[in-house]
């Protein structure tokens, strides 16, 4: 109730009260109305047929399995990205679970609920006209322990954690101290992937023993463990491993980064000839990368940005290559669709895949306006993309995580087919990373060591000294490209700047320093051990600011860019030293290791028929 006047025409404020089960964060939440990006339509049953606005497909042969259409809302200042509040949203708000001290349940003809934090904050009484507070007290204590207050029946007394809050929702725990070791070597790939989204929290709770939390599993074993969730990485397991000479390289001081406002819609129209090119790519995506877009030019940006629709073509090779990839999708999606309950029966990796995506699907981003609620046609299109995909890669199908990634891409697009194509160009840069011997993520995280050492030898040691020298803790961060870390409208930030592909393609390693260049001081300071260190990384999921890690990012680049001495010699891949401090040259590493070989032996070949007119060389073949 907006008063607490007991008149009977006072004003009811609807909502939905919610518990959001987050990484490490269990909080209940009050969500008042508020727009909506899109409008969801689905067709009608007199008419199933008939789109609302325009026909996604091009042909009416597909319109049997288009189900969905999508009608915009207007959007003050050009921005659609943001869940606009009005002067109802003040009633609106978060909290902790464990922050909760009390609930206070009366009944007045209806039951309503007050809820006090330990702080001593009483918030407003949530009054439920139509019932359903015993459903969400039951809920709650699925979570917590709540025990009624001796003094007063009416005053629930919220305890500590139940054992089924200290599992993930995943129950990938077994209810042995060390139940991921005996998954992990079981099935160490479906166990990481599977529990991607907390993987994180998982060792923590592995590592740490019921009685005793400070408890400090066996080097080796963690060692082990670490080994088999990236498969094939060596971890050293030596209590005093061998020494290594590294000569510590001065990269002079970091320059500061100065970053501008997002393109907006007349900047963009700027860069368009009057056929619908493209012109001065490099500047624009310079303009993007320092300021990202304005939510109103990214339905048409980020297909250029994802390689959907080339840079140089114009408005009517669109409409053509639009129509091609159309009818390419319906007929992928026509293959599932079409499959029956008995030929489904007899294809378990079909059937699989389908299990898998119904799940991830009705948990992705449910907070967002977009996909929130039951029945959402959001979610019906996230599941038919993500089903299509697996027939257009059958190898690699569906892996859990995959859901993420398509989820923005979808909000952006509001166009099921552009959304997949755009999916189809990012999961291409991203395949690596769900492929069952996991080489991506392997690579990156070496990459991303050597690349600490190098800038921060100093916290590098002080990681290895606490058996976090293998960077683990940053598996969801590229795993993901850091989905789960950010606010949604940053994620969308961030994944447009790393699309430029500027200043260099490993860009997302240097925002993983930035981060930890940022916390390093708190870790260090504390003495944080090896579950500490864990614990607080995995808490600053939704806590980090995106410009200031963007700005950072930039600014680690240019400060080791601007080091005149490759550092080779302490351990940074020459390929990873060349993407960062060269990235203006188009030529691969092994041609350029082909041109010095083919140098030198030129050289060294007329050097010798000087002296030996009658030496005739023999071919040369690289190998």
């Amino acid at each position: 109730h907006s008063s607490p006047d007991e008149s009977e025409d006072q004003d009811l404020i609807s909502g939905i009260l919610r518990i959001v089960d987050k990484v490490w964060v269990l909080s209940v939440a009050l969500f008042l109305d508020s727009s909506s990006v899109v409008e969801w339509t689905q067709s009608s049953e007199d008419n199933p047929h008939r789109p609302i606005d325009h026909q996604l497909s091009y042909e009416t042969e597909w319109d049997m399995i288009n189900a969905v259409s999508f009608r915009r809302k207007a959007h003050a200042h050009g921005d659609g990205g943001s869940n606009h509040t009005n002067d109802r949203n003040k009633w609106a708000f978060s909290f902790n679970v464990c922050d909760l001290r009390s609930i206070t349940v009366k009944c007045e003809g209806w039951s309503y609920i007050t809820f006090r934090l330990k702080d001593g904050t009483a918030l407003p009484a949530i009054h439920f006209h139509q019932g359903g507070s015993t459903a969400f007290l039951d809920s709650l204590r699925k979570s917590v322990q709540i025990n009624e207050s001796p003094d007063d029946e009416s005053v629930l007394i919220v305890s500590t954690y139940c054992k089924t809050f200290s599992q993930s929702f995943e129950n990938l725990l077994d209810d042995t101290n060390y139940g991921l070791v005996q998954k992990f070597k079981k099935d160490p790939y479906t166990t990481t992937l599977g529990g991607f989204s907390k993987v994180t929290n998982y060792l923590f709770d592995a590592f740490r023993a019921p009685e005793l939390e400070c408890h400090q599993r066996p080097a080796e074993e963690v060692a082990d463990l670490l080994g088999e969730l990236i498969p094939g990485l060596e971890i050293n397991q030596q209590e005093e491993p061998g020494f290594e000479v590294i000569t510590r390289l001065d990269l002079g001081p970091r320059p500061e980064v100065q970053r501008r406002g997002p393109v907006t819609m007349e900047e963009w129209a700027k860069y368009q000839d009057s056929e619908g090119r493209i012109t001065n790519v490099p500047h624009l995506k310079d303009l993007i990368f320092k300021g990202g877009l304005c939510h109103a030019v990214r339905r048409e940006a980020w297909k250029f940005l994802l390689s959907y629709f080339p840079w140089n073509s114009t408005h009517e090779e669109r409409k053509l290559l639009q129509k091609r990839k159309t009818d390419e999708y319906f007929r992928m999606k026509l293959q599932w669709k079409s499959v029956s309950e008995e030929q489904e029966r007899r294809n378990s990796r079909l059937r699989d895949y389908r299990s898998l995506i119904e799940k991830d699907v009705n948990r992705t981003d449910r907070n967002n306006k977009f996909y929130e609620g039951l029945d959402n046609p959001g979610l019906i299109l996230l599941h038919d993309i993500l089903m299509t995909y697996c027939m257009y890669d059958f190898d690699l199908g569906y892996v859990q995580g995959m859901s993420d990634l398509l989820s923005p891409i979808l909000f952006v697009m509001e166009n099921e087919v552009d959304a997949f194509w755009c999916f189809v160009s990012f999961m291409d840069e991203m395949h690596e990373n769900f492929e069952e011997q996991m080489q991506g993520m392997k690579t990156q995280l070496i990459q991303l060591s050597t690349l600490l050492r190098l800038l921060d030898l100093a916290f590098w040691n002080y990681l290895e000294a606490q058996d976090s020298g293998y960077l683990y803790f940053c598996f969801r961060w590229l795993l993901i490209r850091f989905k789960r870390e950010l606010q949604f409208q940053d994620v969308l930030r961030l994944w447009e700047v790393m699309w430029t592909r500027l200043p260099c393609q490993n860009f997302h390693l240097l925002v993983c320093c930035a981060i930890l260049d940022s916390e390093k001081q708190k870790i260090m300071d504390r003495k944080y051990g090896f579950n500490e260190i864990l614990k607080h990384i995995n808490e600053l999921s939704m806590k980090l600011d995106i410009e200031e890690i963007l700005s950072k990012s930039e600014a680690i680049c240019m400060q080791i860019k601007n080091c005149k001495v490759c550092p080779k010699g302490q351990g940074l891949p020459y390929d990873l030293w060349l993407d960062i401090c060269h990235h203006e040259t188009s030529w691969p590493v092994w041609l350029i290791e082909c041109l010095i070989a083919l140098s030198i032996y030129v050289t060294a070949l007329i050097l010798y028929t000087h002296q030996n007119r009658e030496y005739k060389p023999t071919p040369m073949i690289f190998m």
